[in-house]
């Protein structure tokens, strides 16, 4: 997400007086996010007269909030297509790259002991495998002993962009399960499946059911000190998820080789790269009625950039590309008030914010 090439960005927005009114700023959407936001904004508090009040629900749901103009800013985990841009007169852009992980309560079996594959993934959810001992399993893991525990497999009930992500992984690994659901939000799970809300949710579900499996994104696995399953990416290396893994992926994309950063990150090229990196994004206003509100989450975001590599400490987030925050500065120059002025800030006030 971080960089501190400072130059670059300074020379994107002309200097402006700053707004250091107490503000509480306030966010809504992706789960995934929650960790990340957060952190930030407990370390920006110390240097800001900002406060945040982040409600984790959903990516839809966040969507939902920001359209609706009740919260300042929607966090999604998923790019917004232009059409809904417009259509809601918003600002969508990523703010870090992490990556969705297929966890699993197996009892005896090490954290990244146990291989899988896009192709068992998605016969797991479509409930086509039940028994961690399956032959096809264990034959992806022949000096594993698997137990003979049925499998639970817990997913999202709601809107979840985490769940877009996982299923958009799953569609380009398995032609049958892109025909039966498919990449979306949110999916008719198939019977014998246990859909809960929240990523802290699926924590809670997960640890409760020995034999369980299910997917969340990576900061929840470092935080619960989750096990995890190994995936074998499109090189045909078996990687563990890491912030290595999630660039990786990145850098063979074009979000760095364009800035293109609409495009997912799912099954890219790269020996190391992780199979399901995504990326989570910030909504806001592209007209707004309240500049003072829409000064402070751009300032919270543009610090963010700057500062956030040391403020957010062990999330593992990975930065963007200096041509995707390139990208994103030029665009948050474009939001207006009502009457069509541009916002007053000053990019070089944030960067002088420790």
């Amino acid at each position: 997400m971080f960089t501190n090439n400072k130059i670059l960005f300074a020379i994107l927005v002309a200097a402006s007086p700053a707004l250091y009114a107490q503000t509480s700023l306030t966010g809504a959407g992706s789960s995934a996010a929650e960790i990340l936001y957060t952190s930030m904004a407990a370390a920006y508090s110390k240097s800001s007269n900002v406060s945040l009040n982040y409600q984790s629900s959903s990516s839809t749901e966040g969507l939902q909030q920001v359209k609706s103009r009740k919260v300042d800013f929607g966090a999604t985990d998923v790019a917004l297509s232009a059409d809904e841009r417009k259509a809601g007169k918003l600002l969508c852009f990523p703010t870090a790259v992490s990556g969705i992980v297929p966890v699993v309560n197996l009892p005896g079996v090490a954290s990244g002991q146990l291989k899988l594959t896009g192709e068992l993934l998605a016969d797991i959810f479509s409930r086509k495998i039940t028994k961690w001992n399956d032959p096809k399993v264990q034959a992806l893991n022949p000096g594993l002993a698997l137990p003979a525990l049925a499998i639970s497999a817990v997913t999202r009930q709601d809107g979840s962009g985490t769940t877009f992500n996982f299923t958009d992984y799953l569609s380009k690994s398995s032609a049958e399960w892109k025909a039966a659901y498919g990449s979306s939000y949110s999916v008719k799970w198939a019977a014998g499946t246990t859909p809960v809300k929240g990523s802290a949710g699926v924590v809670a579900a997960l640890r409760q059911t020995p034999g369980a499996i299910a997917y969340v994104d990576y900061q929840y696995v470092t935080k619960n000190k989750l096990s995890f399953a190994s995936l074998k990416n499109r090189d045909g290396k078996f990687v563990a998820p890491s912030g290595a893994g999630f660039s990786s992926a990145m850098n063979n994309s074009g979000w760095t080789s364009k800035g293109a950063y609409e495009e997912m990150l799912t099954d890219k090229p790269g020996v190391a790269s992780w199979p399901i990196t995504a990326s989570t994004f910030a909504i806001v206003p592209l007209i707004t009625s309240s500049p003072d509100s829409a000064v402070a989450a751009i300032r919270f975001f543009t610090w963010g950039f700057v500062h956030g590599d040391d403020a957010v400490g062990n999330t593992a987030f990975v930065r963007l590309p200096d041509n995707v925050q390139g990208r994103i500065f030029g665009e948050l120059t474009t939001i207006t008030d009502s009457a069509g002025k541009p916002l007053k800030w000053s990019l070089s006030d944030t960067l002088n914010l420790r």
